[in-house]
């Protein structure tokens, strides 16, 4: 019997050779291992020093430091109107450490809601400092004299922060700068004789400012360490100050953390598919990058020891226009010593490469083991997904010091585990049940610790959607 296919015009045509769809019966498909497409660079991993813990705990001794920075003043919303969290005043270096919640709670209360437009003045420079501001939304820019009678920026601050407080406690009566509204801004204002008010009812409260100026008056570096007296550039035989090198008491310990899964095979998965390609080995492959996948995005964003929410607040700074500038990442770059690399989401080195376009800029490319990435000002601008882009298309860029030696960020593992099949990473065998299935357990361990503040900085409120408005793309 002849053999037929279609013609292209439907009709039935005798076929002269055999089909493709029979010759497969009898031929061995080429197979790729399996694919995944959650595989990122994690430059965050393959970029970090890593330190071994064989006590599974790591900790981290400084110097004393007397000058404790607050935190983020924190703001609850019900419908427009805004109000501090009591406890969140507690964040303010004035307060650190005062938990009078009936205190705190009167302090709240006495704050004022206020509203300003783009450009707006908050304050200006010589007018009584009679009011702490506290930035519930937006962004406002600290503009003081410069050097030749020109304004100078002094800082950017954003959600949650707030100033005013030091001229309180330095009992400074104007004001030594002016704020101005970047953005449309909601800022809750605290009058200061409704804190004298409160100095006046509370022992506690006035105890509590009296230790905090005394604090302040130690002798102390620029970076608020206990001072180490020396002497220099005398003659002679002057008696030499005595000193010593304090050290905290307390000094902040990091676990190492885990990253855990159990894998599940079939006995007759593993008994009779392990050809051209051991299941069990690309079950654990997956699973494995899985894990790894995991421990980045812990180690850049965990409450307890992740580097986005481990940035001291003297390390944060926010955007002056919004888009990240070469200008932002220049101040970025100024405030620490011997940066190693940036960090920031695909979407933000995209805006900022735009941001470099508009003036002409083209950042050089550096070779990293054989990757061509993009950096600026000879330092490498590393992608990673893992740091968050929020609803208002807003994101951040980090940079980082590294190792021990320079006192900067270390990535922190143990070694040698039973069963280990990657550095810090296991596989034990956990048995069989009455289903005929195995089940492996799978743990990655790992922590990141900063050794000194200024080894870890971020650049806050990046905006990466502006410029793809402006222009319409």
């Amino acid at each position: 019997m002849t053999r037929t296919d279609p013609d292209v015009d439907g009709a039935e045509q005798p076929r002269l050779s055999l089909s493709t769809a029979a010759a497969r019966t009898l031929a061995t498909t080429t197979k790729s291992v399996p694919q995944m497409q959650g595989i990122t660079p994690r430059w965050l991993l393959r970029a970090l020093p890593w330190v071994e813990v064989p006590g599974g705990t790591y900790r981290v001794n400084r110097r004393l430091t007397y000058l404790v920075s607050g935190g983020r003043v924190t703001f609850t919303t019900a419908g427009a109107q805004v109000r501090v969290i009591p406890k969140g005043l507690g964040e303010l270096p004035v307060l650190r450490g005062f938990d009078d919640a009936e205190m705190l709670g009167a302090l709240a209360g006495q704050c004022t809601q206020r509203e300003f437009a783009v450009g707006d003045t908050l304050v200006e420079a010589g007018r009584p400092a009679d009011q702490l501001f506290l930035i519930a939304h937006g962004k406002v820019t600290k503009v003081g004299p410069g050097e030749f009678g020109e304004p100078a920026t002094l800082d950017a601050l954003a959600d949650g922060d707030y100033f005013g407080d030091q001229e309180w406690v330095e009992s400074h009566d104007t004001w030594g700068y002016s704020v101005r509204a970047l953005t449309a801004c909601t800022v809750l204002t605290l009058p200061r004789q409704a804190f004298e008010e409160a100095l006046g009812q509370s022992e506690a409260l006035r105890d509590h400012l009296e230790r905090f100026r005394t604090q302040s008056r130690r002798p102390q570096n620029r970076r608020g360490e206990a001072d180490i007296e020396l002497a220099s550039g005398h003659a002679g035989e002057p008696k030499l100050a005595a000193t010593f090198v304090d050290y905290e008491i307390a000094p902040r310990e990091y676990e190492l953390s885990v990253a855990q899964t159990v894998l599940r095979v079939h006995t007759r998965v593993a008994d009779l598919y392990n050809n051209p390609m051991n299941q069990v080995e690309q079950q654990l492959r997956l699973t494995i990058e899985a894990l790894r996948e995991r421990q980045e995005h812990e180690m850049m964003n965990n409450r307890e020891f992740g580097l986005l929410p481990g940035v001291d607040l003297k390390q944060r700074i926010s955007t002056r226009t919004g888009p990240p500038t070469p200008n932002d990442l220049d101040e970025l770059l100024t405030r620490r010593r011997k940066p190693k690399f940036f960090l920031a989401h695909p979407r933000t080195i995209a805006a900022f490469g735009r941001e470099c376009n508009r003036r002409g800029i083209y950042p050089q490319n550096v070779d990293i083991d054989g990757h061509m990435v993009m950096s600026w000002r000879g330092v490498p601008i590393f992608p990673c997904n893992k740091i968050p882009i929020t609803k208002t298309r807003t994101s951040s860029i980090l940079i980082l010091r590294t190792g021990v030696d320079d006192e900067g960020v270390i990535g922190l593992r143990q070694t040698g585990i039973p069963n280990e099949v990657q550095p810090g990473l296991n596989v034990r065998f956990m048995g069989i049940n009455h289903k005929a299935i195995i089940s492996y357990l799978v743990s990655a361990y790992y922590s990141v610790a900063v050794l000194v503040p200024d080894a870890l900085g971020i650049l806050e409120n990046v905006e990466i959607s502006r410029h793809e408005q402006r222009t319409g793309s």
